[in-house]
């Protein structure tokens, strides 16, 4: 029971840092126009990645684009990736 704690905690977790960088990002970056724009937001995307395609499925599975399949799909790979963002948060927690 314990381990599946600390799965949870861990997709929390990364799930959590990929908002926050996402948001960042929406914030404070240029338009991606440019060679370093684009080379920029490629960069951001591998932590943003799972919040940002996560609000594209919220918003195609409530608007009937998707089928319930692909959005449990792709729901099932965004944890998963979230779970890879937090081990690597509670690693450098840990380590500090």
């Amino acid at each position: 029971m314990r381990g599946i704690w600390l799965i949870l905690f861990a997709v929390t977790a990364g799930f959590t840092a990929s908002g926050i960088v996402a948001n960042l990002y929406k914030l404070v970056a240029p338009k991606a126009d440019t060679p370093f724009g684009w080379g920029l937001r490629a960069v951001v995307m591998v932590v943003a990645g799972p919040s940002v395609i996560f609000e594209s499925a919220i918003k195609g599975f409530i608007a009937k684009e998707w089928k319930p399949v692909t959005f449990w799909l792709v729901a099932g790979a965004i944890a998963y990736w979230s779970l890879a963002l937090g081990l690597f948060v509670i690693e450098i927690a840990v380590a500090m």
